[in-house]
């Protein structure tokens, strides 16, 4: 195995391992107010391009980490859709309270 596939999995293992505290977060307290429906399909559309390049280039450390990146990234995607809804906006008085 060449030193540039090895630096390669082991950026893969860091930044998908990175990911995963916040998917089992997720997965265990089905909260998912804070995340950005826009920033997370943004997101997982940008890992999916990612892995069809690694596939394309049989460049196997970006295939591995995407594909476990898209799962988990999709997994959370799916329960943002189906379990949360942006936070209503707070109503502020149209005037301030007078002293």
């Amino acid at each position: 195995m060449l030193s540039t596939d090895l630096l390669g999995y082991a950026a893969a293992c860091f930044t998908t391992a990175s990911f995963v505290p916040q998917a089992w977060l997720t997965f265990k307290t089905r909260n998912v107010s804070g995340i950005s429906l826009g920033m997370y399909s943004a997101f997982t559309f940008g890992v999916a391009l990612w892995l069809f390049y690694g596939l394309t280039l049989n460049a196997w450390p970006i295939v591995a980490a995407n594909t476990v990146t898209l799962a988990l990234a999709l997994s959370i995607l799916v329960m943002r859709l189906r379990y949360g809804r942006a936070p209503e906006p707070k109503s502020w008085p149209e005037t301030p309270p007078s002293a």
